[in-house]
């Protein structure tokens, strides 16, 4: 049974809902899918589960794009309603003859939407009726088959087994059991043709193995298999090539110690000379605003594009250039397929993974299809404009994070502001813990760093290389320590010495690592961090969403808690290293709903800064 059917705006306003139906829906699965589905551009899919305690609900849904109304029914997961698309189709189809922008109310929808329903409810039974009825009369109609090609069988088996052959007129007339019913020859005899593919059938069948048909393979091109290279000729010894000799390294008995970087025993006063050296690299990356040249977008827009000529070629030159000008009552969705095969090429090969760039499309399709295209604009241009606007909405966040303002909030609640960084192997999770840090002591803000990275050899030494720099207290407890352990007594050091911040440098692992994965997941419930981020590549493209997704589902599973914990925030490195693949950033966001905060880009301390959400839309469409 339906539970509810709604019908609202895009922006919100709710114009009609069954009450006859009436049920009272467990929790908010119409704001949940607007959020999730509707505004992360993922509205390309066929439906959406929403699951709370107690219930389980299906929500499908369609589009009026010209008229910008959402037709959405919900209903019991378990029950499959076969109906509902066909229902919501006619819903739709009747809605949009008595909308007027003016009107809120539509009571008089009541007795159509009853009508509407019992039709299609008939409709799938007829169906179920007629489908149930097919299968018996298959079934017959098979059997009496079969009954009548055994009879013929049969038959003609009897009449050999007496010894009646029948004279040379039945047998011209005999019928082939291979399939050659409809050939006839006298005197029972075949061709030499027909006598091949007999063998060939026979052959084929019973598994025999035909020398003929080597010998032909062998002989085939002109190529002889039977040839050997001898060892020793000269035709092998032309097509080896000379081996390399490699010389053998010579070793030092006593090196020379000047070589040699022995970084503990650096004295007191270098230390001081390096630490100022680093505090006055100058300002973070993170205050500076990022200018961007629209000049060169507009350039861009007045260019021809590649699709709009493979659509001149498939439509003619004359025809596509009417349409534009004249434009077109509604768009469908064959008018869109060139243009948006286009713009999925191209996010592809920006780093965005496959399968999100054909969600993307499939979104764009959906809210496009069915609207008018107006004068002198062609299809490509607003499928274009479409697609901004689309990259806008998800690299936007949803949530503000803004740490400078929830470390003062945290500082006057007298407790820590504690950011923990997790990754896979080799992503620089230690470095930018370190810009950050800067970047934070910039703000006049006491940061602690916490060395939690109990496995990796030389974890330690580095993050103890960077708070002597940096001049700012570290907790470390060494190697194979419990690392939620260590991080809890950090946080506790912490709160005694006065630091305003707690930044906790973890262990990388692989996303299908268990053992490792299990610790993280233990570290964050033990200590409940204020954020979470996760520290990936800008270099990665498929494994950017394999990576996240693990993580998340990793944290989500692993942990003892109800209401696991997962990734807050985003920080991207080696973003200097891309030029235009910037699509891992498009990718992580999509995958996670988390936001970029951070972006890597150099090897000092004040190389991070924010991502600028319309560079990388106007990189990703360039």
């Amino acid at each position: 049974m339906l539970e509810q059917l709604f019908i609202f705006t895009r922006g919100g306003l709710i114009l009609w809902t069954c009450k006859e139906l009436g049920n009272a829906l467990k929790g908010s699965p119409i704001d949940i899918l607007i959020r999730s589905c509707l505004l992360e551009e993922r509205s390309g899919s066929t439906s959406y589960n929403y699951d709370v305690p107690g219930a389980a609900y299906t929500l499908k849904w369609t589009f009026h794009n010209e008229l910008g109304i959402v037709f959405v029914a919900v209903y019991q997961r378990i029950l499959h309603l076969l109906y509902v698309d066909d229902l919501l189709m006619m819903v739709k189809k009747e809605f949009s003859m008595i909308y007027d922008p003016k009107r809120t109310l539509y009571n008089d929808f009541d007795d159509i939407f009853q009508q509407l329903r019992k039709e299609a409810e008939a409709r799938v039974e007829e169906m179920k009726k007629s489908k149930q009825a097919g299968k018996p009369m298959k079934n017959t109609l098979a059997k009496k088959q079969g009954q009548v090609q055994r009879g013929m069988f049969d038959g003609g088996n009897k009449k050999s087994e007496s010894g009646d052959d029948g004279g040379e007129d039945k047998v011209k007339n005999r019928s082939l059991e291979n399939g050659n019913s409809n050939c006839s020859f006298e005197n029972g005899s075949l061709p030499a043709e027909g006598a091949d593919k007999v063998k060939e059938n026979v052959s084929s069948k019973t598994g025999a193995f035909d020398v003929n048909k080597l010998q032909k393979l062998r002989t085939k091109g002109g190529k002889k298999t039977d040839t050997v290279v001898k060892k020793g000729s000269k035709a092998e010894a032309a097509a080896e090539p000379k081996k390399i000799m490699k010389k053998n390294r010579v070793w030092d008995d006593s090196p020379s110690k000047s070589k040699l970087d022995f970084t503990d025993h650096v004295t007191e006063d270098e230390v001081q000379n390096v630490a100022a050296v680093a505090v006055d690299q100058g300002e973070s990356m993170m205050d500076k605003e990022e200018i961007i040249n629209d000049s060169e977008s507009e350039e861009d827009d007045e260019e021809p594009e590649k699709d709009n000529k493979v659509d001149t070629k498939k439509k003619g030159w004359f025809s596509s250039m009417f349409q534009s000008i004249s434009g077109k009552a509604n768009l469908e969705k064959a008018d869109l397929e060139l243009p948006l095969k286009a713009l999925k090429d191209m996010l592809m090969t920006k780093n965005v993974a496959e399968e999100i760039a054909e969600k993307l499309c499939e979104s764009v399709a959906a809210s496009l299809e069915g609207k008018k295209q107006a004068s002198f604009t062609r299809i490509s241009s607003i499928v274009k404009a479409a697609m901004e606007e689309a990259l806008v909405r998800i690299l936007t966040p949803k949530r503000s994070i803004d740490i400078l303002r929830d470390v003062h909030a945290a500082k006057e609640q007298g407790k820590p502001y504690v950011v923990v960084f997790v990754g896979v192997n080799g992503v620089g999770k230690s470095t930018n813990l370190a810009k950050v840090a800067y970047w934070l002591l910039q703000h006049k803000i006491n940061v602690m760093m916490a060395a939690c990275d109990t496995f990796r050899s030389g974890a330690v030494e580095q993050l103890r290389t960077h708070a002597r720099r940096l001049q700012i207290p570290i907790f470390e407890k060494g190697y194979e320590k419990d690392p939620a352990i260590v991080a809890k007594e950090a946080i506790q050091e912490a709160s005694r010495n006065g630091s305003d911040v707690v930044l906790v440098d973890t262990a990388g692992r692989m996303q299908d690592n268990e053992p490792l994965m299990r610790a993280l997941s233990k570290l964050i419930y033990v200590n409940s961090p204020d954020l979470v981020l996760f520290v990936g590549e800008a270099l990665v493209g498929n494994d950017a969403v394999d990576q996240l997704s693990k993580f998340n589902q990793k944290l989500g599973d692993l942990s003892p808690s109800p209401n696991p914990r997962l990734i807050d925030g985003i920080l991207l490195t080696k973003f200097d290293t891309i030029d235009d693949k910037v699509g891992a950033a498009l990718s992580m966001v999509y995958i996670s709903g988390a936001p970029v905060m951070f972006v890597g880009c150099g090897q000092s301390y004040t190389d991070l800064k924010k991502l600028n959400v319309k560079s990388i839309v106007k990189t990703l469409l360039k």
